[in-house]
Formats: C-alpha cells, structure tokens, sequence
C-alpha cells in the first residue's frame, strides 16, 4: 500500500478544520518504525490543539497523542513485524504525525509491545488513560485511605475508580450530571457525588485527584484533609492557576504534587499490568463511542460539547 486515510487538522479552529484526506503512508527511517493502527483513544489535548492553544503545533498536522496497533515496517530486532504495540505521548500528533490514521512512523522508544487478546477498542481505550491514572495515584502515593476524584466521569477519572476499586481504596467521584452517578457506581465509586456535595467526609479525603484543573486545584487544597495531597492531573479547565500565592493557598503540611502522562511514555511493564488487569476482569474500562475515521469531526463535537461519558475510541 502507497497511500492511506488520515484525518488532518488543516488549521486551528472547529471541529470542521479536521478533514479525511488521502497521504502517502510514510516511508520508515532509522530508529523509526511503520505501525498500521488498528485503534486511537481521543483526547481532550487533541482539541485544544485542534483550537489553537498549542503554539509549537505547525499546521496541516495529523493529530492523535496515542493509538494502538501492529508493526507494519520495523527497524529494531526487538520490535518484529506483526507485534502488536502501543504508543503514547512523546510529541505524537504534535511535532510529528499521530494516530489518527491508519499508519503511523513512530519512533521505536516510543513503542510498547503488549501481549494481549483484548478486543482493538478496549485496548485503545487503555494506553493515555490507564497509564495516567495510574501514574497520578502513584503520584498521590493512594495505597489506603480516602480517595476524591474530581472529573469523575472522565475517561481518566473513571480509570483512576477502578484502579482505586483495586487498591480497596474508600473513594468518592464528582460529575456535574445527576444523570452519570450511576456511571461513577459502575466504575466502583463508593460516594458517587454531585460536584459540590463534600459533606461524606468532615476532615476531608486523605487524597485528592483533580482532573479538572486549573479551576479546582486551590478549592481542591481547601478540601483535602490536613497533611493530606492533591495531584492535579488533568486540565478540563486549562492549565494555568492564575495569581497562585503557595504560601497564602497551600495549607501548611498539605502537599500539591501533578502528573503528566509524558513521564510513562514507553513504559511497557506497567502498560502490560494494565491490561492483564483488564483481561482479568479487575479493570472495566469505559468507552462511551467507538467512531471510525469518518466520525472524528463528529467525535470532536462530542468532546467539546462534555456529552462524552468514558473514552472515545477510533477504530480506522
């Protein structure tokens, strides 16, 4: 095959900017390899660059920040063709072409080789999602105790609920929507919560994942328990905490850490426990659609319009 379908984000604006367009399917270099994609999670990073509040992005590019799939053309021994691997982070979709399409160069550190029989659109939900929920517990050093996730109902936050669920942590998860708290019960949240509901716990969960960012990180301090730590990690509402003052804000003994899934890129031991875990019936992933390459347009709207309840999946 010379040439492939790849959504192209030709310019920053709406969702219409993302056009399928006809590419060569790019020609393998050294230290980097061919992978047909078989599946991409979409994420809300894509949309803000899509928007434009990514500077370093030069446009045409094709986006996608992870996907899954098999090697098509290798050039590392270890990576034979026909293994199926994951990628995640590491510039994708940003200073090179990403996952969504259906064949991608990718440099082989970036390339996770998993053995697995899960299905395409259950392992594609896994890689940007697991992998940072579990980082971001990691993070918050969540083994036992009081678990608060805010953003609930994101693919993330319901990740983190059944990781938690796993741990045995005590968990509570906040959704704007009365509609999703059965969502957040599914996932194993033992206090799905109405965002603004904190009365369960008087002195405060012992830790608190903000998924929602900029915009909760300080009331998030105010509610963790004394001594307690908040990890933001993810940024729903941006990434910028306007006028922070640490000494003013941060509680004494209270501890602010962050996440960044970027520090788990290549990290194929603990993407491989994730998906034993998944197999084994310990983790149930949430995918709220699965779309093909025609649908991203669509899928983006979706992300933006926050109706999306879980992970969006792309199957090429």
């Amino acid at each position: 095959m010379t040439t492939m379908r790849a959504a192209v984000c030709t310019k920053a604006g709406g969702p219409e900017v993302l056009e399928i367009r006809e590419l060569p399917v790019p020609a393998v270099r050294p230290g980097w390899s061919l992978v047909r994609v078989r599946g991409a999670g979409l994420n809300r990073s894509e949309l803000r660059t899509r928007q434009g509040h990514s500077p370093s992005v030069v446009f045409p590019r094709v986006l996608g920040i992870e996907c899954v799939g098999t090697v098509a053309v290798s050039t590392s021994p270890t990576l034979p063709d026909g293994t199926t691997v994951a990628a995640v982070m590491g510039e994708m979709g940003r200073a090179f072409d990403g996952g969504y399409a259906e064949y991608a160069l990718l440099p082989n550190e970036l390339l996770m080789p998993v053995a697995t029989t899960l299905p395409w659109e259950v392992l594609a939900a896994l890689p940007e999602t697991y992998l940072t929920a579990q980082g971001a517990l990691d993070a918050l050093g969540a083994t036992a105790g009081r678990l608060l996730i805010r953003g609930g109902t994101s693919s993330v936050g319901l990740a983190a609920a059944t990781i938690a669920a796993g741990l045995g942590l005590e968990t509570a998860a906040t959704t704007r929507s009365p509609d999703k708290l059965d969502v957040l019960a599914a996932a194993g949240v033992d206090h799905p919560l109405v965002d603004g509901s904190w009365d369960i716990w008087p002195d405060g969960p012992d830790f608190v994942l903000d998924l929602v960012g900029a915009a909760t990180a300080l009331d998030s301090l105010r509610l963790v328990r004394r001594g307690g730590t908040v990890c933001v990690a993810g940024s729903l509402s941006g990434w910028v905490i306007p006028d922070l003052e640490p000494i003013a804000m941060i509680p004494t003994g209270t501890k602010l850490t962050a996440f960044h899934s970027d520090t788990v890129k290549g990290d194929t031991a603990m993407l491989q426990r994730i998906v034993d875990q998944v197999e084994a019936g310990a983790y149930r992933p949430t995918v709220d659609r699965v779309l093909r390459l025609d649908d991203i347009a669509a899928a983006h709207r979706r992300m933006e319009a926050d109706q999306a309840t879980g992970k969006l999946v792309m199957l090429p």
